[in-house]
């Protein structure tokens, strides 16, 4: 039978909570299990928590003095290396049914499928497939999926975030006509993919709270409010999605900029900070070296505690395009000293370098060492073979193993958080 063509979009429900429960062979619609960092304080936001949690009316990525005082559950400290490698493990169960070039992983819990040419394959029903697939990753790892199918990207993404809920088998469906019949007046617009509080504020300045108010809106009244942005609203409004799976896999993102940043452990004082700072724009130079860029400006933003004060900071040129450890530091240092507060409680740092283009484009500075610079160069792109090949914090800087310094604690997280 010919289906036309299908999507699925398959989620790991709670995903990070129950690989903690398959791990210590626990239930996770039955066990109340909080994934948080205890040392980060109360304030700690919740990484996950299982659908028994949910069910109580807690809200996921709640922080924990939020969670009810009656309520018993049990803490779990993040293990993203634990949870790539489960990730990993269902990828692989999918592999056993999908080529690789019809499968876009969104996110580490999240993926997109196109289905078409295996429907007639399996003879199966695009929800056979579906329900196949997520009964696979459950003998595999105990872990629970859902999925919306439909007729483009968008129409499964919305299945699976809005429909899939509310049908026993968790699997949602939507065609053009069903997503107009059954979600046209869905309110809240913000329950959408892509659409965030800021667009539907902007919406409502037009009396339009659904997305059949988009619908019907003058396209040049769209057009002027959000720019481009206003076709992705247009199609999506009127279910269709043109990026195919295909169309992901063929585009090369040309990044113009790379940037990392901290929210500190603690309040930091004016020259803590900045030894923060030297460790990160030593750790984004060597980013840039690996990528064999060189940048054209730096930027630097401080973050003050509990919103004292407004963020300071700036941006600046370099004299010409490089990636030298060395001189891209001595910016964001000059940056730092003109704008910092030096009596203010400093609760965040963010550095990034702009304008990147290829290291053989770099520029020629007559004030630098033409063999220091290579020599430099050369250093960098040893440590980076080190670090690679024995780890993160097999060499390091004197200042990194100053008190208040972050680099060989962060060395140990993954996304910011406890490695496992």
């Amino acid at each position: 039978m010919d289906y036309g063509e299908i999507y699925m979009c398959i989620d790991l429900k709670s995903f990070f909570a129950s690989v903690e429960c398959a791990d210590k062979g626990l239930d996770p619609f039955t066990t109340n299990l909080v994934v948080a960092d205890p040392s980060r304080g109360s304030g700690a936001i919740c990484l996950a928590i299982t659908p028994a949690m949910k069910a109580l009316g807690i809200r996921n990525r709640c922080r924990v003095f939020e969670i009810p005082k009656g309520v018993e559950y049990i803490t779990a400290l993040p293990r993203m290396r634990r949870y790539m490698e489960v990730s990993a493990e269902i990828y692989g169960v999918y592999l056993r049914y999908i080529s690789p070039e019809d499968i876009h992983v969104y996110s580490i819990d999240e993926c997109f499928i196109y289905a078409t040419p295996y429907l007639n394959m399996y003879s199966m029903h695009p929800k056979q497939l579906a329900q196949e697939l997520m009964d696979a990753v459950f003998r595999q790892t105990h872990i629970t999926a859902t999925a919306g199918v439909g007729t483009n990207l968008f129409l499964a993404k919305i299945a699976l975030d809005i429909t899939a809920k509310h049908v026993p088998d968790h699997i949602g469906w939507l065609d053009e006509d069903s997503f107009r019949k059954r979600l046209w007046h869905h309110r809240p617009i913000t329950d959408f993919w892509n659409i965030g509080a800021g667009t539907a504020r902007r919406l409502e300045k037009y009396g339009v709270y659904d997305l059949c108010g988009v619908a019907q809106m003058d396209e040049n009244i769209l057009y002027r409010e959000f720019g481009v942005n206003a076709q992705f609203l247009i199609d999506h409004a009127n279910g269709r999605e043109p990026c195919t799976i295909a169309d992901i896999h063929a585009y090369e993102a040309k990044s113009h900029s790379i940037s990392t940043g901290q929210i500190l452990f603690d309040d930091y004082n004016y020259d803590d900070a900045l030894l923060v700072m030297k460790e990160m724009a030593d750790t984004l130079a060597l980013e840039l070296v690996e990528k064999r860029m060189a940048a054209e400006s730096v930027s630097l933003v401080i973050g003050y505690s509990k919103d004292s004060h407004l963020p300071t900071g700036g941006t600046r040129r370099m004299v010409v395009c490089t990636s030298s450890h060395q001189k891209l530091a001595e910016r964001l240092e000059q940056i730092y000293r003109e704008t910092t507060r030096r009596n203010a409680p400093i609760r965040s740092i963010n550095i990034g370098f702009g304008g990147l283009t290829a290291e053989e484009n770099s520029g020629f500075d007559l004030f630098m060492d033409p063999q220091a610079e290579e020599k430099e160069k050369n250093m960098q792109h040893a440590i980076i073979d080190i670090k690679q090949r024995f780890g993160k914090n097999s060499l390091i800087r004197a200042m990194s193993l100053e008190e208040r310094a972050t680099a060989r604690k962060r060395n140990n997280l993954i996304g910011g958080h406890n490695g496992g």
